[in-house]
């Protein structure tokens, strides 16, 4: 694939569906594991907006990726490397967008064995990282602006 620019419109698409999902999390009752299991919706609705989450930065990921740099990534789960191949991402950050991916994958292969307690752990002790991997990805887009293709 021949790089060209990344498109700012789907970035700020991208990080809309983030923040979005981030705050369909919030709204979920987290306060304890206990109130959290009670009602298998909300366990449904957890897992759905944490997928959905994950899948809005791998996307980001993939899009700066083919377009910034014409590099064709098929699977979530290398993503982290090729950011960090390229210089996009460092390390310790692509190593997250690497666990993202496979957990990813894990929601919606292997659906059947994600518990509600480990949805619960993940929802009130890792969001954070998404946050981070975005902040990243922001930061890079910020100091590579001539990469972007502006128009919306």
């Amino acid at each position: 694939m021949t790089p060209g620019r990344i498109s700012e419109k789907v970035v700020t698409a991208k990080l809309t569906a983030l923040q979005e999902m981030l705050e369909g999390i919030a709204t979920l009752p987290l306060a304890s594991e206990q109130a959290f299991l009670a009602d298998p919706r909300m366990v449904a609705a957890g897992e759905s907006f944490l997928r959905r989450a994950l899948e809005a930065i791998l996307d980001l990921s993939r899009h700066v990726l083919a377009k910034g740099f014409g590099d064709v990534v098929p699977e979530y789960a290398h993503l982290g490397s090729a950011l960090a191949a390229r210089g996009v991402l460092g390390e310790e950050v692509a190593a997250r967008v690497r666990q993202m991916g496979g957990y990813r994958n894990r929601l919606m292969h292997g659906y059947e064995a994600v518990t509600g307690a480990e949805l619960y752990r993940i929802l009130t002790g890792d969001l954070a990282d998404l946050s981070l991997v975005a902040d990243a990805l922001r930061a890079w887009l910020v100091d590579h602006g001539d990469r972007l293709d502006r128009r919306l």
